[in-house]
């Protein structure tokens, strides 16, 4: 980096200090390296560069730093058949020439002005052919298909400082190879105003700076002829593609905004965007792919096929439409190793409304007893809710579906599903353990930016980039989300009560017996009255520990109200908010599963809840070695898609008649019996599954409301488990009714 408008004086003492000076003020170098480093690892895995290798080239380099610095992750002289370093200072250039000779590196330092810059004029060594091009003029009207393109493009901190920075984003444009990699880090300040709209940035988390920090910043800058102004940053984000985005602070020197930017060419997907918008809205839809005819160019704008309803296209096929008939990069998601992540709007309120946060670590259902119940085949399609994403993940180690849509309205459950995918495709089992059975990783920051984030989406890397300290707490993962706060609740009080050791030999005892005999111990604390009044039993601790929204609380009252027995009078006589029905449910949850099931060997989602980890005798099954074997191969994820919406507006999209098992959890409980938003997804459900199609959902009712719902719009009913005062119907025993729903004629 070099400020053009430094005298020669000026710029060779900046030279003698530059690398000491800048060590804490230009953060993010590191980072932005090594997400470009994983990203060229993947595309050498998946053969790109069987032919030749990469070539380099670092715009605005200095004094060679970040080229020694990439060293870390990737063998410079080796990985790459060219490096090129270049800057239009003759000092910072000095210093870079004898850095690589120190080193003994075959790296070209260029002083020259970026906007002119072409690697055919510094190739005749290998070509033995001498570029004849001539001023900028002939530059700017050469062939763009040239022979040398770059596979890597890096900028540290020089685009803010150069005054015509289009031209330089521009020639970047030319430079790039068409599979290639484009790397930045730069200072900026930006409200989240001149965001707005823009759906192919890759997630707006922690983008916002406020207007204190905006002024004060681009003041403080303007001193030193660094330019903060936006559109800097806007224009590199609207020529490439966005593969990776991450805002960050310094706030080793008063909370400096930063970005780092992970780009790819626009115009090589533009060339293909009708096969590939078909493909990824076939995929989501369950819809016929439309392949454009051998040869067929892309016209803008883009229209949907009159033979496909616009009803069926996917939103990610909507949302490209649009922006290629406005001349904008797609959204993030289709610049993605994979296609898994379909794109979402994450301004909604929808979205926003949970705080940047997931409600679940882990599922709350039994996934043992859903393949018991359903039989999954090979051919079957499934659609299933994402929650914590294990037994999604079981299905998927132990059966073959064709294919399978998960969904959740809450970005950050998609998000932790994306984090456990990458760590099978990407990790060593052993890492895999540490992460997900113990809930800790002394290395997971390093993990998920030299891993694992060549196989996750902008936004679900940003997420766990602001979140990487959660694996190396003390407590560890699974003490944060909505039900971390029922896990610290039960260490709280193991702490304050002196049962801690206690509950260590209630988790680990071998006999069912054993277990019982310990529970009569702890059980006073865990199902203590005062503690259920004070906070178990409230509205506020139900949804963000327990995740039972008010819907599903009444469900809950109003079964111990119409109860038959002496019980219910005295639930009659009691005002809702006094818990006593919610107390009874609890007691009806814990004391059969306490006496039925050992936790020790069978039942980890209590055992989680009590240690805050698994264990190698207990743990999900897809965690286990066999699985790791299979969801390890590099094809396991492939019918996989995941989707951020509401259910019934994913539903509604699928083509009629595809999907052959709906796996619903306790979601129909959520709904308001008084609107209509249960009919209009029963009815979604009935429009996209196959004859017989079935669904299975859980409810906290015996018999809710809805259950007439299913049989008034096409679906015979029938309740597979009643969970009765002291039965125990599975190791969860949190929901009094399972029932399946199968299709057995159509809708007008």
């Amino acid at each position: 980096m070099a400020i053009a408008i430094l005298g020669p004086i000026g710029l060779s003492f900046q030279a003698n200090v530059y690398d000491t000076t800048r060590k804490w003020l230009l953060r993010g170098r590191q980072d932005m390296l090594a997400l470009a480093a994983a990203q060229l690892r993947f595309q050498a895995q998946q053969g790109l560069f069987k032919q030749s290798k990469p070539i380099w080239v670092d715009i605005g380099g200095g004094t060679g730093s970040n080229i020694e610095a990439m060293h870390t992750y990737l063998d410079v002289p080796t990985f790459f058949s060219a490096v090129f370093l270049v800057d239009l200072s003759p000092s910072l250039c000095d210093v870079a020439t004898k850095r690589f000779q120190r080193l003994g590196w075959d790296v070209k330092v260029i002083c020259e002005d970026a906007r002119t810059f072409r690697l055919e004029d510094h190739l005749e060594t290998l070509t033995g052919v001498r570029s004849t091009r001539t001023g900028l003029t002939e530059y700017h009207s050469a062939d763009t298909n040239a022979v040398y393109r770059a596979d890597l493009i890096t900028m540290s901190y020089s685009l803010s400082m150069i005054p015509d920075y289009y031209n330089v984003v521009d020639s970047m444009v030319r430079l790039l190879a068409p599979s290639g990699v484009l790397g930045a880090v730069d200072f900026y300040v930006q409200s989240i105003v001149e965001t707005t709209g823009r759906n192919y940035i890759g997630g707006s988390f922690n983008r916002h700076v406020n207007w204190l920090s905006r002024v004060f910043w681009r003041a403080w800058f303007d001193c030193d002829r660094v330019s903060l102004e936006g559109a800097r940053r806007d224009y590199l984000e609207y020529r490439f593609g966005t593969k990776k985005i991450l805002d960050q602070r310094n706030y080793r020197l008063g909370g400096i905004p930063y970005y780092i930017f992970l780009g790819c060419h626009c115009q090589g997907l533009y060339k293909r965007a009708q096969e590939l918008l078909n493909s990824v809205d076939a995929s989501c839809t369950e819809s016929p792919q439309v392949i454009p005819a051998k040869g067929h160019e892309l016209v803008l704008p883009l229209l949907p096929e009159p033979a496909i309803p616009v009803e069926t296209r996917s939103k990610a096929y909507n949302s490209a439409i649009v922006n290629l008939s406005s001349n904008l990069p797609l959204p993030s998601t289709f610049y993605q190793n994979h296609q898994a992540r379909i794109y979402y709007d994450e301004q909604l309120k929808k979205h926003t409304q949970f705080n940047h946060d997931y409600l679940y670590a882990f599922t709350w259902e039994d996934p043992r007893v859903d393949q018991r119940l359903l039989q999954i085949e090979d051919n079957d399609t499934i659609l299933c809710l994402t929650s914590g994403g294990d037994n999604l993940l079981e299905y998927l180690a132990t059966t073959h579906p064709r294919r399978t849509h998960a969904v959740d309205l809450n970005p950050n459950q998609n998000h932790l599903l994306e984090l456990k995918i990458a760590a099978f495709q990407a990790l060593p089992y052993a890492d895999v353990w540490k992460i997900f059975g113990e809930g800790q990783h002394p290395d997971f920051r390093k993990l998920l930016v030299i891993k694992l984030s060549p196989h996750m989406s902008s936004q679900a890397f940003q997420f766990w980039m602001k979140h990487t300290g959660r694996f190396k707490s003390s407590t560890g993962f699974y003490d944060y989300g909505g039900s971390g706060h029922a896990i610290r609740l039960v260490r709280s009080l193991a702490r304050l009560t002196g049962l801690k050791q206690e509950i260590e030999k209630f988790c680990s005892s071998k006999t069912r017996n054993e277990q019982r005999e310990v529970w009569c111990k702890i059980r006073p604390m865990i199902l203590s009255r005062t503690l259920h009044w004070a906070l178990v039993g409230t509205e506020w601790f139900l949804w963000k520990a327990a995740g039972v929204p008010p819907p599903q609380r009444q469900l809950i009252i109003r079964d111990a109200l119409d109860r038959p027995s002496e019980e219910s009078a005295k639930h009659k006589r009691l005002s809702d908010t006094t818990g006593e029905a919610m107390w009874d449910y609890i007691v009806n949850t814990l004391d059969p599963v306490a006496k039925n099931t050992l936790l020790s060997e069978e039942n980890y989602h209590y055992l989680l809840t009590l240690t805050g980890h698994y264990t190698r005798r207990c743990h999900p099954v897809y965690l286990s070695p066999k699985a790791y074997t299979k969801l390890s191969q590099p094809q396991a994820f492939s019918g996989l898609r995941i989707h951020t919406d509401e259910l019934s507006e994913i539903i509604q999209r699928f083509k009629p008649a595809t999907l052959t098992i709906a796996i619903i959890m306790d979601s129909m409980d959520w709904f308001d019996p008084s609107s209509t938003a249960a009919v209009i997804q029963v009815q979604a459900l009935n429009r996209a599954l196959q004859p017989k199609g079935r669904v299975l959902l859980r409810s906290a009712g015996l018999k809710p409301w809805y259950v007439d719902e299913f049989e008034k719009h096409g679906f015979s009913t029938r309740r597979v488990a009643a969970r009765l005062p002291g039965m125990c119907v599975d190791r969860v025993n949190m929901y009094a009714s399972t029932w399946i729903m199968t299709k057995i004629e159509e809708l007008p």
